[in-house]
C-alpha cells in the first residue's frame, strides 16, 4: 500500500486535511504521487488519465514545496537584514548620547561653538535616523508580502492534497459499487409461481 492511500485511509472522516503550517510534517511527498499504482478494475477510471493527473499534480506540489522553502529562507534573510537595521538604530541612540555628553563638557569653553557643533551633529543624525527608519520600514514590507506568499503556496498545496483525496475516494466509491453490482449478477435467479400452478395447489 503506498502512502497516498495510507493517507487516504487515515483521512476519510477529513476529507481537507488542514496544513496551516510549513514546518507540520506532510505525509504524501510528490515521489509517493509519481509512484502510486491502483488496482484495475471494470469500469473504472482510464489508467493513464489517472496517472498523468497525479505526475501534474506532483510536479505541482514539488513546486510549491520549492516555493515555499525558498520563501522561508528568504524571510530569515530579511529577518536577519531587519535586525542589522535595528541594531543600526540603537547604534545611532547611543551616538545622540554621546554627542550629547561631549556638549554638555564643551559648554565651558565655546558655547557658541558647542550649539553649533551639536545642531551640525543632530541634523546628520536625524537623516541617518530617517533613513535606517525608512530602510527598516522597507524590509518589513517586503516580509509581509513574502508570507503572503508563503501562504498562497501553503494553500495551493492544500488544495492538490485535497483534490487527490478526493479522486481516491471516488475510485474506491466506483469500485464499490461495481463489486455490488456483481454480486447482484450472480445471485440465483427464483422463476415466479404461475397463476395455474397456484390453483392446483
Amino acid at each position: 500500500m503506498s502512502k497516498i492511500e495510507e493517507v487516504a485511509l487515515t483521512t476519510t472522516s477529513d476529507s481537507h486535511p488542514s496544513l496551516t503550517s510549513p514546518e507540520r510534517h506532510i505525509t504524501i511527498t510528490p515521489l509517493d504521487m509519481r509512484q502510486a499504482r491502483f488496482a484495475s478494475a471494470l469500469r473504472g477510471f482510464d489508467k493513464n488519465d489517472v496517472t498523468t493527473f497525479l505526475q501534474e499534480a506532483a510536479q505541482g506540489f514539488d513546486e510549491a514545496l520549492r516555493e515555499n522553502e525558498r520563501l522561508r529562507i528568504e524571510i530569515a534573510r530579511l529577518q536577519t537584514s531587519l535586525n542589522h537595521f535595528r541594531q543600526l538604530e540603537e547604534n545611532l541612540k547611543s551616538t545622540i548620547q554621546s554627542a550629547q555628553r561631549m556638549a554638555d563638557d564643551m559648554r565651558d569653553k565655546a558655547e557658541r561653538e558647542a550649539t553649533r557643533i551639536i545642531s551640525d551633529a543632530d541634523e546628520r543624525v536625524e537623516l541617518m535616523m530617517q533613513k535606517a527608519q525608512a530602510r527598516t520600514e522597507d524590509i518589513e514590507r517586503e516580509i509581509d508580502g513574502l508570507r503572503i506568499k508563503r501562504r498562497e503556496a501553503e494553500v495551493s498545496v492544500e488544495a492538490t492534497i485535497a483534490a487527490l483525496h478526493n479522486t481516491l475516494e471516488f475510485i474506491r466509491e466506483q469500485e464499490r459499487r461495481e463489486r455490488e453490482e456483481r454480486v447482484l449478477q450472480h445471485r440465483p435467479k427464483i422463476a415466479p409461481v404461475s397463476s395455474t400452478a397456484t390453483r392446483l395447489g
